[in-house]
């Protein structure tokens, strides 16, 4: 399969909204908005983002949109965050599009936060070089609860 990143289109919008919306997905993820429901909350959330100096991707997938990635927020403290579409888990996409990601955005550190009971983006983030730097709780909107978070970080191209 072939993965692919590239800029964000208008037509990957409804896509991400879709995904972003799967139960599973949401529970996977924990960390996730308020009310993924809210369609006028998630078009607001995309302008902001498109709008910044933010590093915004579309994962393709043999041509099709299968998720997206993004390296966000200020110089010294930049997280990863990616999220692919649940039919297309444990296929190697997400460890191929961060690894396309980490070689776009060659600054260090960076860091990612993920559920600690979501070993298979753990598993992603230790694939592309990322190591736990700390333990944190924090509360998951798509849990409704305060859960176990891991911080990991990256610290140069070679991990």
């Amino acid at each position: 399969m072939q993965v692919v990143l590239r800029e964000v289109h208008d037509s990957d919008l409804p896509v991400f909204f879709r995904q972003m919306n799967d139960p599973e997905a949401l529970r996977m993820a924990a960390f996730t908005p308020k009310d993924p429901a809210d369609h006028d909350a998630f078009e607001a959330h995309w302008r902001r983002l498109r709008a910044s100096s933010d590093v915004l991707r579309t994962i393709l997938a043999d041509g099709d949109v299968v998720g997206s990635a993004a390296v966000y927020g200020e110089p010294g403290e930049r997280e990863v965050t990616y999220w692919v579409d649940r039919a297309y888990w444990g296929r190697g996409i997400a460890t191929a599009a961060l690894r396309a990601l980490l070689a776009e955005v060659p600054e260090r550190p960076l860091y990612a936060r993920a559920a600690a009971d979501n070993a298979g983006s753990l598993r992603v983030l230790h694939k592309c070089g990322f190591r736990e730097s700390a333990r944190a709780r924090g509360f998951a909107q798509a849990r409704g609860e305060e859960i176990d978070e891991v911080v990991l970080a990256l610290r140069d191209a070679n991990g």
